[in-house]
């Protein structure tokens, strides 16, 4: 199946930055993607997973294991090998779509009846989130998800693993994944305690641009009627862009962030009233990954000022007297805190 080259989308600046950022560093956490319907907004997710680098896994393993992890294998990989070693291969990191009506078992996984009937023998059928594990976890509409969805999500971002036991079975293994949520804040709001999981958030809008919405139309035009010259056209700037990525995960350890910046983002935070400690964290991850992507040793209060408002404007307290965009407050807080 032909998908939209990253490359190729226009506009949503916000949004392609976001996921280039969590690409770089899975640690800034999920993004959160609110904003009209028909934007773009499921067209540069899945663009994403075309960029992304490929990792080393465990031949054979159904819980995608880092052969290099030896902490967080799962119990097969943790058995003594005949040979000794554990034999690798690369895969393309996972995009795993959960759609809104799947079932639990689905999600988590469950006991494998086709075997269990034919052959008696009790074996896991892993879920979405053995998948998901080491790549990325895609909830389109996500502010509909039922809410008993919500929580095995919760526990499992909440935990880096997933465990399941039924039927006689107990099973646990690493679902660590980036998050990354879609949908139209018209049709509901997010529980509080999945919107806080998301790292960044971002706004999207229709552009009011006219050369801008025709660019759109061409482009996706171009795409409908030949996918494979489309894709080919775009090739050469989507693999620039996946080498872009690469070469800012090997340097994203030697970014230095000085206390200055640090001291700023927290003044930030506590000037905006942001809840917990997670704004400063994800500013300060987000902001190394952007010197990272943009080839810097250090990260500058001109990276504090774009990740600002991607990494607060989902954590702001409500105020019934104050109607004020939560973009419209992050923006002018960042103009008197951060000032260049």
């Amino acid at each position: 199946m032909s998908t939209f080259p990253f490359s190729a989308i226009v506009g949503q600046d916000e949004l392609k930055l976001a996921l280039l950022l969590t690409a770089v560093d899975a640690n800034v956490g999920g993004v959160l993607a609110l904003g009209d319907r028909g934007a773009g907004k499921t067209t540069a997710i899945r663009g994403l997973a075309a960029l992304l680098p490929k990792i080393e896994v465990v031949d054979g393993c159904s819980f995608r294991c880092d052969p290099t992890n030896t902490q967080g294998l799962c119990e097969i990989c943790t058995r003594p090998k005949i040979n000794g070693a554990l034999k690798s291969k690369n895969e393309t990191a996972p995009v795993v779509d959960l759609p809104l009506g799947a079932t639990e078992d689905r999600v988590v996984g469950a006991l494998d009846l086709e075997r269990a009937l034919v052959d008696g023998e009790k074996r896991f059928e892993p879920g979405l989130l053995a998948r998901a594990h080491r790549g990325y976890l895609y909830i389109d509409e996500v502010n509909l998800l039922d809410d008993h969805l919500v929580d095995l999500l919760l526990d499992a971002a909440a935990s880096g693993e997933n465990v399941v036991e039924r039927e006689g079975l107990s099973v646990r293994h690493a679902a660590r994944f980036v998050l990354v949520g879609s949908g139209n804040p018209e049709e509901g709001e997010l529980r509080p305690q999945l919107l806080d999981r998301f790292g960044l958030s971002v706004d999207v809008r229709t552009p009011d641009d006219l050369q801008e919405r025709l660019e759109v139309v061409r482009r996706r035009d171009a795409f409908e009627r030949d996918p494979e010259a489309f894709e080919k056209t775009w090739k050469r700037k989507d693999s620039a862009l996946r080498r872009k990525i690469e070469k800012a995960r090997q340097k994203l350890g030697e970014i230095d962030t000085p206390d200055d910046e640090l001291e700023k983002a927290a003044s930030l935070c506590i000037a905006l009233g942001a809840d917990g400690l997670r704004g400063e964290l994800t500013m300060l991850r987000a902001a190394r990954a952007l010197a990272a992507l943009e080839g810097r040793d250090k990260v500058t209060i001109k990276d504090m000022r774009r990740v600002a408002p991607l990494a607060l404007r989902h954590r702001l307290r409500k105020d019934p007297l104050d109607e004020t965009d939560a973009s419209v407050r992050v923006a002018r807080a960042v103009e008197e805190v951060l000032a260049a």
